[in-house]
């Protein structure tokens, strides 16, 4: 009895002691993703369709926000007495150069455009964070201003993590219209999806909560998403649509991921919602 004593005993211990060891690697885990999880959110370093060339005429403008930051941005004016001006807001990947395959196709549209980098991309200094973010949209709507453009003529297009930022600041403003593309409901349900096993309500420091500001907007809005989206799920843009006031507008591609292809089938659904809006 005393010998199974032991030995059952023995093997409690190590039990416990793998246990352990897997509590402390979990905390370790939960930890490092608190610390560094905004290196997992934004890449200003990664590069995507780099290497084409510009087809349109732009001007390197530097935006100073309200915190002391210049942000490079390309603004290109077509006729902004005539035409819609588009402020483009990108994703969490990559410097301007990165969209110049989406510009290009603006030659061909009636519209002038504001394309902004981050703080902390693009050569840009500051580090990126959700209300960082927010304020580099907020400053480059007012230099938009200074210009003469006036909010009924800006035209709010959001990338990716950039739609998170359109959402926040097309709350409760007349803006002509919103494109949101790939959009997400929140950082949160993204998380969700891709680290289940975290629980990231409570580690997460930028939320980006799209789905509790969508109702805010009462603009005509226009939401694009690829069916086999595997970063973020393209449930998530089809429930923005359900979620969104109307007017609205939608371009749902069965073949489409993450990289929308700017084909003739997207370029038709962005040009007729422009028109719609003059």
């Amino acid at each position: 009895m005393n010998f199974l004593f032991k030995k059952n005993s023995k093997k409690m211990n190590f039990i416990a002691s793998i246990l352990l060891i897997f509590i402390l690697i979990y905390f370790f885990i939960l930890i490092s993703t608190y610390i560094f999880q905004r290196n997992l959110l934004y890449h200003p370093g990664e590069n995507n369709y780099f290497g084409d060339d510009i087809a349109v005429s732009v001007e390197k403008v530097k935006i100073k926000t309200q915190d002391d930051i210049e942000l490079l941005a390309w603004y290109h004016n077509k006729n902004i007495n005539k035409y819609k001006t588009i402020l483009f807001l990108h994703g969490n990947a990559g410097s301007l150069e990165n969209r110049i395959h989406k510009i290009n196709h603006f030659k061909e549209m009636n519209i002038n455009f504001l394309l902004i980098a981050w703080r902390g991309f693009s050569g840009n200094k500051g580090k990126p964070t959700e209300k960082g973010l927010y304020e580099d949209a907020e400053s480059a709507v007012r230099w938009l201003k200074s210009k003469g453009i006036g909010q009924n003529n800006i035209i709010v297009y959001g990338e990716s993590l950039g739609t998170g930022v359109a959402t926040e600041i097309a709350q409760n403003k007349n803006f002509a219209g919103i494109i949101l593309e790939s959009p997400f409901t929140s950082m949160i349900d993204a998380g969700k999806d891709k680290y289940p096993y975290l629980p990231v309500r409570f580690l997460l420091k930028d939320k980006y909560e799209s789905n509790k500001k969508i109702k805010n907007i009462n603009i005509p809005i226009l939401i694009m998403h690829g069916k086999v989206d595997n970063l973020v799920p393209f449930h998530m843009g089809k429930k923005m649509y359900e979620l969104a006031n109307d007017p609205k507008y939608s371009y749902f591609s069965d073949y489409d991921d993450h990289m929308m292809e700017y084909n003739e089938n997207l370029l038709k659904a962005l040009k007729d919602f422009i028109n719609s809006l003059n």
